[in-house]
């Protein structure tokens, strides 16, 4: 990576964003080691172990959605590290012992192939699901590979749709033709590295004379869009997203465009058969109405395009209540909202002419758990609902409308969690607003102890309460306590708890998390020295604020895939994209307020830091890894002490497997175990 002098001379460790460079792979390597050679012993090979045992057991649910007369999932397991693709039957899946149909084994295929290859997801063809596009990444990151296969053969098609390792998206037209966008040579990408031409690429054409259908601007965080092939209502939608957050849709139609005139910040926007969903971000005037943030409005598709504004409120939230997600059957829709972080599932049945939206409640949901759809056959009336607590393993529950549930699977449980308590608290931060948090420890314990404290918000991201085999056996059962933050940024009360915390509102993500930790202590249930704080990307970027700005309040920090250099982050991969969240750094009165929290410029040498482990992936082509490596660079110059563990591959994630994640997450634990307990890492009971 060539750096000007004068670049240079402002960041004396840019030359560690040169991600494969031979001197930053060694700088890499010399904190590696010592990392691994402090906690990778004693308790942590146990804790190694028991973590695999979660993530690599058979007694997971296999998750599945519905394509014909099949059920498809992807399995990891320790056999299967990479991972199957496979499918089985309704009645076969009903089963303990389903018989699974592989199309393919993606360590054979690695093998075969002498490639590290990792899944990232199948496109089949609706709907005759003859053929897939099978995107296959190498190490984990976002750039992947495309190849078609075939799916009664079983076998990738000879001189079939293939892209090489890019950005892309892809997806049917026809069954000789797909809808591609990707890296198609000099200016076909925006500046945050994604597509932004939409091609039309028909069978035996060579990808060079693939026909332009849809392009994007550069400045753009992307631009493409697919077809909806559900017979009798095909229709190709595309669209450009001229920011993370505000997105220009239209209806292509032969080369003409055809805008639906909705928000641009919707927070999404759908069409199925006849009718179109809009989920507001923001509040919406139209005519003398205004429709609040956070609503979900229908209307007739059709008639919306021509100009008609029939608007139907499904939903609408209040101070305590949001929106979750909702899915599509054939003729319902299923809803999950939230009241106070608790969810609560609605089947919706769209109206006869003249009628009106009906919503009912769907019964014998297990209590104090979150529920969500993780599936649901928007050509028939099938669904799959999985609900799940802190101390309660998944239930996998089928339906097929308002009626009574099916228990279909259920996870085994990974720790004792008879003794184990859950308890909702509130605290005021900053500004007085109210925030919720969320306890679970072990029952009976007398006085403080170890706490884990975890965060995100950003990117209107909600954490509700689930279900962890992992953290469950390496923290909970050794006598740590666990705290989820629901801070804002997220979108756990609707959109406008995420708005608030955008841009100059950044700061009170960082308020509301020191004041959950202020609360902590002041309820007595841990100390300053034996709170630990942990985040991820995002998170990361939290906290590094919390290592800089609130040092006091923690006995130690894991910090994970961060954002820290925020004068640089969107000059990093797909940094640009970002800058509708955070602002961008190059405009002074951006830089203003994003320079009073940027980790990376705000180091101090005078002020006494936590012990932090920062943990990347050289592979994560979303979150240069750069930021990582440079904050660790620049504290230890500042004279802290800093752990360091950079996994050579693993993207985003951070692990490629199950088994890179189970050495990460026993890394950690070795970490905030050996940092917040006097007596080093508890023994397991």
């Amino acid at each position: 990576m060539a750096l000007t002098a004068s670049a240079a001379d402002e960041d004396p460790y840019l030359w560690l964003e040169d991600v494969t460079g031979d001197e930053a792979l060694e700088w890499v390597r010399a904190r590696n080691e010592p990392t691994k050679s402090e906690f990778c012993q004693g308790e942590f090979e146990t804790m190694r172990t028991e973590a695999l045992e979660v993530l690599d057991t058979d007694a997971r649910i296999p998750y599945v959605r519905r394509r014909g007369d099949y059920l498809y999932d992807f399995w990891r397991d320790a056999t299967n590290p990479r991972g199957l693709w496979r499918r089985t039957t309704l009645e076969s899946y009903r089963t303990d012992a389903p018989e699974w149909d592989v199309l393919i084994d993606v360590d054979e295929l690695g093998r075969a192939d002498d490639k590290n290859w990792v899944w990232a997801g199948a496109d089949v063809i609706e709907p005759e699901l003859t053929r897939a596009l099978v995107s296959l990444s190498p190490g984990g990151s976002d750039a992947v590979v495309v190849r078609e296969f075939d799916m009664a053969t079983r076998e990738f098609v000879a001189n079939g749709f293939e892209l090489p390792e890019a950005k892309s998206q892809i997806g049917w037209d026809d069954p000789d033709t797909v809808l591609v966008g990707t890296d198609f040579g000099p200016d076909s990408m925006t500046e945050s590295g994604y597509p932004r031409i939409l091609k039309r690429w028909r069978r035996g054409t060579p990808l060079t004379d693939a026909e332009t259908i849809f392009e994007g601007e550069r400045t753009d965080v992307s631009a493409g869009g697919g077809k909806d092939r559900t017979p009798g209502f095909e229709r190709i939608f595309v669209g450009r997203s001229v920011d993370f957050w505000n997105r220009q849709r239209y209806e292509l139609r032969g080369t003409e465009l055809i805008p639906i005139e909705v928000p641009t910040d919707v927070s999404s926007m759908s069409v199925h058969r006849e009718w179109l969903l809009i989920d507001l971000r923001t509040d919406w005037t139209v005519g003398t109405t205004t429709y609040r943030a956070g609503s979900l409005l229908a209307a007739n598709y059709d008639e919306f395009l021509s100009g008609a504004r029939n608007l139907h409120v499904v939903f609408e939230p209040d101070e305590h209540t949001c929106l979750y997600h909702y899915a599509w059957t054939k003729d319902r829709l299923l809803l999950v909202s939230l009241a106070d972080v608790a969810s609560r599932v609605e089947i919706v049945t769209p109206p006869k002419p003249g009628g009106d939206w009906r919503r009912e409640p769907v019964r014998d949901l297990p209590e104090s758990t979150n529920t969500v759809v993780t599936a649901a056959d928007d050509t028939g009336d099938e669904f799959f609902l999985d609900s799940s607590g802190f101390t309660a393993p998944s239930r996998l529950l089928r339906g097929t409308g308002p009626g009574a549930l099916e228990p279909i699977k259920s996870a085994r449980s990974f720790f004792d969690a008879e003794n184990i308590s859950v308890a909702q608290h509130f605290v005021a931060s900053a500004d007085g607003t109210s925030i919720p948090y969320f306890v679970v420890r072990p029952a009976g314990i007398e006085g403080p102890g170890p706490t884990l404290l975890y965060g995100y918000g950003g990117f209107e991201t909600s954490n509700t309460p689930g279900y962890s085999g992992v953290l469950g056996r390496l923290w909970l059962a050794r006598g740590g306590t666990y705290v989820l933050a629901n801070i804002r940024g997220g979108g756990e009360y609707g959109p406008g708890w995420h708005t608030q915390a955008m841009r100059e509102g950044r700061h009170k993500v960082a308020e509301d998390f020191a004041a959950v930790a202020d609360d902590l202590v002041a309820r007595g249930i841990t100390t300053v020295g034996q709170l630990g704080a942990q985040g991820g990307s995002n998170g990361g970027l939290l906290m590094g604020i919390m290592l800089t700005k609130y040092p006091e309040k923690f006995g130690a920090l894991v910090c994970s895939v961060p954002l820290l250099d925020m004068k640089r982050y969107h000059l990093l991969l797909a940094g640009a994209s970002w800058v509708a969240e955070y602002g961008d750094p190059d405009n002074p009165d951006d830089w203003a307020f994003i320079s009073e929290y940027s980790p990376y410029q705000n180091i101090s040498a005078e002020r006494s830091y936590p012990p932090i482990l920062l943990t990347t992936s050289t592979r994560d082509d979303r979150v240069h890894p750069g930021h990582a490596r440079k904050m660790t660079a620049a504290l230890e110059a500042a004279g802290h002490r800093v752990w360091y563990y950079e996994n050579i591959e693993g993207g985003h994630g951070g692990a490629a497997d199950n088994e890179q994640l189970a050495f990460k997450s026993a890394l950690s634990y070795s970490f905030l175990w050996r940092m917040l307990s006097a007596t080093g890492v508890a023994t397991s009971s």
